[in-house]
């Protein structure tokens, strides 16, 4: 009986030597959704050494159109993503050393949750926290692979300190990068986020085997629907005026950039995050709602409506909320400021 990477080992672009250097790998893949779980599945079946999911969110019925590691049980239950991901990985190839964890990536936790890896995976849904990944890598000289889908397309490009182009070279915050169409306006469909999270996932597997020129490094644009194809090399030939990779600036790092509520794309829903609520008692905070609203309580969360109905807050152990039923912050922040005061 062959090997489980046989067919892996025989493609001339990994070989023995680049299989042995992806089992001894450490990847950390940040986001867990759509291209979160095509990226997932493609480093687990590929043999890395070990896989760290970083998500914050729960399943929802309208993520299983396109995110492929979830199913039913998983939205009605409300389960977080990273561990729902991670015990399906895990059955997938019980070989590779998965670690869930449940939070959100922010500037004061992202040089721990990301501490040892070898590589970044973006399996993002906004630029904010992207750029705060290419700060990191930046900061710790860590290759990361960039990717992002909307609509039938989208784009993914390899980063690599020093020798490539950065995310902010291309995108010089988060403003400008929100400005226009979004996942609520455009929507997106399964096969663009299989095409680019399985591109990106091949460009991992290059860096991994330490195979990945900068004259190869490309910024690919890929439209499915029509079809088109288009990628612009995106080698560091020369000094720019970049605030990140030639400016040394840190602004996401530093935190000087990062916003109190975000908007959840394709989610009618808003999160929250704030830095003076770290910790929640939920047993103490369920009693107090006793005969106000209904809970729903469960190891990870809490969830409860307290004052319009139609508005649902669901409060992690840390403090973040992710508010459904508006895509109001102040509305979010209202509902917020609600439950815990």
């Amino acid at each position: 009986m062959e090997s489980r990477y046989a067919k892996q080992i025989r493609f001339e672009g990994i070989g023995e030597t680049g299989q042995e250097r992806i089992k001894n790998s450490s990847v950390t893949l940040c986001g867990c959704g759509a291209l979160g779980t095509v990226l997932a599945e493609s480093m687990v079946r590929a043999g890395v050494g070990e896989l760290r999911i970083i998500d914050r969110d729960i399943v929802e019925l309208s993520n299983l159109q396109r995110q492929v590691l979830f199913d039913e049980r998983d939205a009605h239950e409300g389960r977080p993503k990273a561990i729902a991901a991670s015990e399906r990985l895990a059955a997938i190839n019980s070989e590779v050393v998965i670690e869930p964890i449940v939070a959100d990536l922010t500037s004061g936790n992202v040089r721990e949750l990301v501490a040892g890896a070898d590589l970044i995976l973006d399996g993002t849904d906004n630029f904010e926290t992207r750029l705060l990944i290419n700060d990191l890598a930046l900061e710790e000289q860590i290759p990361w692979v960039h990717a992002a889908v909307l609509g039938a397309g989208g784009q993914t490009m390899p980063i690599v300190p020093g020798e490539t182009q950065c995310l902010r070279c291309l995108v010089p915050d988060d403003s400008s990068a929100s400005e226009g169409e979004t996942c609520d306006s455009v929507g997106v469909i399964g096969p663009a986020v299989g095409a680019i999270a399985s591109l990106a996932a091949a460009t991992a597997l290059k860096i991994l085997c330490g195979t990945l020129e900068p004259t190869q490094a490309m910024l690919s644009v890929i439209d499915t629907w029509q079809p088109r194809f288009h990628s612009v090399q995106i080698a560091k030939t020369q000094p720019s005026d970049c605030p990140a990779c030639d400016q040394g600036r840190r602004d996401y790092l530093s935190g000087r950039l990062s916003n109190e509520s975000t908007v959840l794309c394709g989610r009618n829903a808003v999160q929250i995050r704030r830095g003076s609520v770290t910790e929640v008692d939920f047993d103490r905070l369920a009693r107090s709602l006793e005969g106000v609203c209904d809970v729903t309580r469960t190891p990870h969360f809490l969830r409860a409506a307290p004052g319009d109905p139609t508005v649902v807050v669901t409060l992690f152990r840390d403090g973040r909320a992710i508010v459904s039923g508006t895509d109001e912050p102040t509305i979010a922040r209202t509902a917020y400021t609600r439950l815990l005061g």
